[in-house]
């Protein structure tokens, strides 16, 4: 199972970090072992900057290579909501020595991935979806407003990575994204039904 994400997909994200808006989906990988077991989160050792991201998740159910547009919706049936954490200070320090994010971004535990949906019961070109932290909202994002769709990223990702049924793609996050610390509770709301609950420790 691969999980591919999509970084600098909503251009007040990209602004909030100093980035250029992107004419082509910025692509990074996060392995397996990324993926957290259970709703506790352990802030690594190793950073003292850890953000979390909020973004909609898709589950590929149809494998494929050079997927047209036209036809990529037929390659997933399902939608939920994930969290990228990202620990922010390592990866400034990467991006500064021009070096690949994957230590920031791949770590154990670093993809929350919640239940997934059926997508036919939700208007994907106007999907809302939040992000509370101890009860306050700090992200609130709606699909319209990705750069790229979840059709040209999968058309786009499969000209390079032949996708298989269960790849993951975490298809960016809205602005608002901060930093995390011990005992902050985290709760993502898909329209308006909670979808994860986080404790992090």
């Amino acid at each position: 199972m691969k999980i591919i994400c999509i970084g600098r997909n909503y251009s007040e994200h990209a602004k909030e970090l100093g980035n250029a808006i992107p004419d082509k989906p910025v692509i990074f990988m996060k392995p397996d072992t990324a993926v957290l077991k259970g709703n506790d989160f352990y802030i690594p050792e190793f950073s003292n900057d850890v953000h979390y991201e909020l973004e909609v998740v898709v589950k590929i159910s149809k494998g494929g290579k050079y997927i047209q547009k036209e036809s990529a919706n037929k390659h997933y049936e399902e939608i939920g909501l994930g969290i990228d954490f990202t620990a922010r200070d390592l990866q400034s320090d990467l991006k500064s020595k021009g070096l690949p994010w994957e230590l920031a971004k791949g770590f154990d535990g670093s993809a929350v991935i919640g239940n997934f949906f059926k997508k036919e019961n939700y208007n994907l070109e106007s999907l809302n979806f939040s992000l509370l932290k101890n009860k306050e909202k700090v992200q609130n994002g709606n699909s319209k407003d990705m750069i790229f769709t979840v059709d040209d990223i999968i058309a786009f990702v499969s000209q390079y990575f032949t996708l298989r049924v269960g790849d993951l793609i975490f298809t960016g996050t809205p602005e608002g994204v901060g930093k995390v610390s011990e005992n902050d509770i985290l709760e993502a709301y898909l329209e308006e039904e909670k979808v994860l609950d986080l404790r992090i420790l």
